[in-house]
C-alpha cells in the first residue's frame, strides 16, 4: 500500500503550521521528516495516520494492506509506551489481544518478532528490567506484530544515548533488508535520516512546506558511520536548515 498526501494544509486558529504538503510515500521505503523545530513534522504524522484531520487536503491510501494486517497504519512512539505491569511478551500480545487473536496463533506471531528483534532471551523480562535501548526494541516489535503497511515512527531513538541510537540504526536497517517494511519517520537529528531514509523531506519553519526531497541511493545495509558520502548529503541538508533552524529558535522564544 502507498500513501498519497494531496496537498494538506493545516491550522489552529490563526497559526498557519502546514501549507501545500503533497508526497508519495511508496511501499518498502522509509520516507524522513525533518526541519526546524516547529515545523509541523509531528503534526504531518498525525494526519497521516488519521489522529488529526488536516484543515484542507487529504491522505490517500493508495492499493490494498497486506491481508493479514491487522493495523494498516501503525505507531513507534519516543517514549515507549509500555505497560509496566506486562512482560515483554505480554507488552506484544496486548495489541493481538485487542483483535481477538489469542493461544497458538498468538503465540506464532510474537515468538516471530521477538526473533526478529533479538529479543527472545528477554520475552519474560519486565519494562523495568530493560534498557532504553531494549524498551525500544519491544516497541517496534509490537508495532511489527500487526504486519501495518506503514508504520510511524515519531523520533524514535531521540531519548536514546547515542551509543544505544547507533545500535537501533543498526537494527533498524537489518530488520528492513530482511524483510523491507515502509515507514514514515519524524527525526530532528540529519543523522539518523541520512543512515536511515530512501527519501529526505525538508520542511521549512512554520508554515511547514516542502523545501526539497533529498533522495539517497546507496542501499541501507552500505551505509555507516563515517560515510564521507552520507556527510555530504548531511551538510547539504544543514545547508537547507540552518538559517531557518535559527529564525525558528528565536521565534518559539519569543512566544
Amino acid at each position: 500500500m502507498d500513501l498519497q498526501l494531496d496537498r494538506i494544509c493545516h491550522a489552529y486558529g490563526d497559526t498557519e503550521v502546514l501549507r501545500d504538503i503533497s508526497l508519495e510515500i511508496p511501499q518498502g521505503r522509509i520516507i524522513c521528516l525533518v526541519g526546524p523545530s516547529g515545523c509541523g513534522k509531528s503534526t504531518l504524522l498525525r494526519m497521516i495516520g488519521g489522529l488529526e484531520r488536516p484543515s484542507a487536503g487529504r491522505v490517500l491510501q493508495v492499493g490494498e494492506p497486506p491481508k493479514d494486517s491487522l493495523n494498516p497504519l501503525t505507531y513507534v512512539f519516543q517514549d515507549f509506551a509500555l505497560l509496566p505491569w506486562r512482560s515483554v511478551r505480554g507488552n506484544i500480545s496486548l495489541v493481538l489481544e485487542d483483535h481477538g487473536i489469542k493461544g497458538a496463533a498468538a503465540d506464532q506471531i510474537i515468538e516471530d518478532v521477538l526473533a526478529r528483534t533479538k529479543l527472545s532471551d528477554f520475552a519474560k523480562a519486565l519494562p523495568k528490567q530493560l534498557s532504553g535501548g531494549m524498551k525500544q526494541r519491544v516497541a517496534i516489535a509490537r508495532a511489527l506484530a500487526v504486519n501495518p503497511s506503514v508504520m510511524l515512527m515519531d523520533e524514535p531513538l531521540s531519548a536514546l544515548d547515542s551509543q544505544t541510537r547507533e545500535l537501533l540504526m543498526d537494527d533498524l536497517v537489518a530488520l528492513w533488508t530482511r524483510q523491507p517494511f515502509t515507514a514514515v519517520y519524524v527525526t530532528h537529528n540529519l543523522a539518523e535520516a541520512v543512515r536511515l531514509g530512501h527519501a529526505i523531506v525538508v520542511l521549512s519553519r512554520r508554515p511547514g512546506q516542502i523545501r526539497e526531497v533529498v533522495e539517497i541511493d546507496k542501499p541501507l545495509a552500505e551505509r555507516g558511520y563515517g560515510d564521507r558520502d552520507l556527510e555530504e548529503v548531511q551538510k547539504h541538508l544543514w545547508t537547507l536548515m540552518r538559517d531557518e533552524a535559527r529564525a525558528a529558535d528565536e521565534e518559539l522564544l519569543d512566544v
